[in-house]
């Protein structure tokens, strides 16, 4: 996905980036909220720079950080994300 066009990767409604981002941003808070923390998106965003200008990187990092921290990611919507990706050429 990063060596796509953006306007490629953001397609759709839900475009697959958005899609994407929507399930690491639930791990995300879901393994804030199980330590106890306060969540937010803003909280989320500096915790992914997601000011970066390549957001696809910054949420495979994420994804690296979060599972080496023990978080889950829920099955059934990245099951949905790997076949909306594969659908459009994407492989992973």
């Amino acid at each position: 996905m990063a060596t796509r066009p953006f306007s490629e990767v953001a397609a759709g409604d839900p475009g697959l980036l958005e899609e994407v981002e929507g399930i690491v941003l639930d791990s995300h808070r879901r393994h804030y909220e199980s330590q106890g923390k306060r969540w937010s998106r803003p909280i989320a965003y500096r915790w992914l720079h997601y000011e970066d200008p390549m957001p696809v990187e910054r949420l495979a990092e994420g994804v690296e950080r979060l599972v080496g921290e023990g978080a889950t990611f829920d099955a059934a919507a990245v099951d949905k994300a790997c076949a909306k990706a594969s659908g459009r050429g994407f492989s992973n």
